[in-house]
């Protein structure tokens, strides 16, 4: 018995273990993604390629599986770039299948491969009937074990071309993690006896290292912080700073800057989780562990690296670790810590008058009025630190962060993918009004699948970061600032609830919403103030 090779592609990821795809079906990747859905994958159709990368990313995250996005050739690959540059960045493990057109006359004929390599991500073709399984097979390993975004585009005329029907999936060799050489963990050791004020700031690269990073801090009185992208990994802990970075509140910043040894877990310690290098006291001791060796020092000098898997590298320390003096793990530090470290605690006068409502005020109600147990995505803007820190999350599965590329948009999408993984919990998406008129293709998508989500719009009627980096210096700003329009008709006409909001009073209908039978996924249009830029943004065009 023969089949395609666009069948056979598409039944392979399945039987890789590909359970959901995203997409944009046309021609050129109709037959595959039928075979992927025939194989039992379950198939999401967006309005936008652009929405369905991001989908894909945000799913691939929130799962911890590989996901699978679906391309027409030429178009479609080109209207998903975005997307798909922001999961190459993030390292996400993400398999883009993308028809190719291969005839130079065609309308779709573009260098894909070099699109690919140009914006990260790796480019993988099928050129035969003969390598078809062995190209699936490499694709996945090299997205799940080397964590990367991998292009593996189809010929058209090789997709049609037949081979017998393979007897199973192809196989994918295990990669085993980096061990931890004796000499790093020693090293790291003796850097962990010597501190008096250590902190821990663990990423992405931690998740599924909680336990151990808690019990190695425990051992040295480390406090815990997380990069944005982690957020939530410490959650509950009596010593967790919560986010280490722009989004830092006060006390954060000032006890990370207090430390005398740093070590990043797992964590890039990038500009933005140092604040510009500016959180990392100049004589304290810096060491990242990663099981990549080329992360290491990337973005700052270190004392050292230590090359290993997270987990087991925290326990290899821990196993070598006398238990020691209180360090950083003080009875003041506890106190501060659970007085005065959320950001809702520290003081604030609410701006914005009658017909604007505080983005403060705005994001501690709706902390309080939605359930705990949620999925926050959260969109690039002036915006973004509001809900990133003021809307707790259960864990670090709680919070999608898609900021490698900072692309405004993206928040909407990220918010559907990261539901279709976790519908266990109420799916959060945090937009401002620029990226939700970008994304609002998607609405549709969220009531077609059913999605009980909340999309809370800070509208602030303009570019925000736009207007207060520029206006300060007198710049004109008609070109980014708009007309106020009422998202929430727009929202109702998609088949959402909606409601606008200009005074706390007006979130009331939220309560409403919460309690039940949340038929229809719920719009906010808060009009918020924006007479002065957010803290964070303060933060980020000084560092610029």
């Amino acid at each position: 018995m023969r089949t395609t090779v666009a069948e056979a592609v598409g039944t392979a990821l399945a039987g890789l273990g590909v359970d959901t795809a995203f997409g944009v079906v046309g021609s050129g990747n109709f037959a595959v993604t039928n075979a992927l859905v025939a194989a039992g994958a379950r198939f999401v159709a967006a309005r936008h390629e652009g929405g369905a990368a991001t989908m894909a990313d945000a799913y691939a995250r929130m799962s911890g599986r590989p996901s699978v996005l679906t391309l027409h050739q030429g178009c479609g690959l080109t209207n998903a770039l975005t997307g798909i540059t922001e999961a190459a960045k993030s390292r996400t493990p993400l398999v883009v299948v993308a028809a190719e057109a291969s005839s130079p006359t065609s309308n779709f004929a573009v260098d894909q491969a070099a699109l690919a390599a140009a914006v990260g991500a790796v480019p993988m073709r099928v050129t035969s009937a003969g390598d078809a399984l062995a190209q699936v097979a490499a694709a996945v390993g090299t997205a799940v074990a080397r964590r990367r975004t991998v292009l593996l585009n189809l010929p058209l005329e090789v997709q049609v071309a037949e081979l017998r029907v393979p007897d199973g999936p192809p196989e994918v060799p295990p990669a085993p993690p980096p061990v931890v050489t004796p000499e790093h963990v020693e090293r790291l050791a003796h850097a962990v006896r010597q501190a008096r004020r250590p902190v821990f700031v663990a990423g992405r690269g931690a998740r599924g290292a909680r336990a151990a990073l808690e019990d190695l801090a425990a051992r040295c009185g480390a406090l815990l912080a997380t990069s944005a992208v982690a957020k939530g990994l410490f959650a509950g802990n009596p010593w967790s700073l919560d986010v280490s970075g722009g989004f830092a509140s006060p006390l954060a910043a000032e006890l990370i800057t207090g430390a005398d040894l740093v070590v990043g877990w797992g964590c890039a310690l990038n500009m933005w989780t140092t604040r510009h290098g500016r959180l990392i006291d100049a004589d304290a001791v810096v060491v990242q562990v990663d099981d990549d060796p080329a992360a290491l020092g990337v973005h700052r000098d270190l004392t050292f690296g230590v090359v290993g898997d997270v987990r087991a590298t925290a326990e290899a320390v821990a196993a070598v670790l006398e238990e020691r003096g209180p360090g950083y793990r003080t009875p003041e530090v506890r106190t501060a810590i659970a007085e005065r470290l959320r950001w809702r605690d520290v003081p604030f006068a609410p701006r914005g008058g009658s017909d604007r409502i505080d983005p403060r005020t705005l994001t501690i109600a709706l902390d309080d009025l939605l359930p705990a147990e949620r999925v926050i995505a959260v969109d690039s803007g002036n915006f973004m630190g509001y809900p990133s820190m003021f809307l707790d999350v259960p864990d670090e599965f709680g919070s999608c962060f898609t900021q490698a590329y900072q692309s405004v948009g993206l928040g909407l999408a990220t918010a559907i993918g990261a539901a279709l993984a976790r519908p266990d919990r109420l799916p959060v998406a945090a937009l401002g009004d620029g990226g939700a008129f970008m994304g609002a293709a998607e609405l549709e998508t969220v009531v077609r699948l059913g999605l009980p989500m909340v999309v809370v719009v800070y509208d602030d009627a303009a570019y925000g970061a736009e207007v207060h980096h520029f206006g300060p210096d007198g710049h004109p700003l008609d070109i980014v600032r708009f007309p106020e329009t009422d998202l929430a008709a727009i929202a109702r006409g998609y088949g959402f609830e909606a409601v606008t909001a200009r005074r706390p009073e007006d979130l009331a209908a939220v309560a409403g919403w919460v309690a039940g039978p949340r038929s229809a996924p719920l719009l906010i249009d808060a009009k918020v103030a924006a007479d002065e830029p957010s803290w964070w943004l303060e933060e980020a065009f000084r560092g610029h």
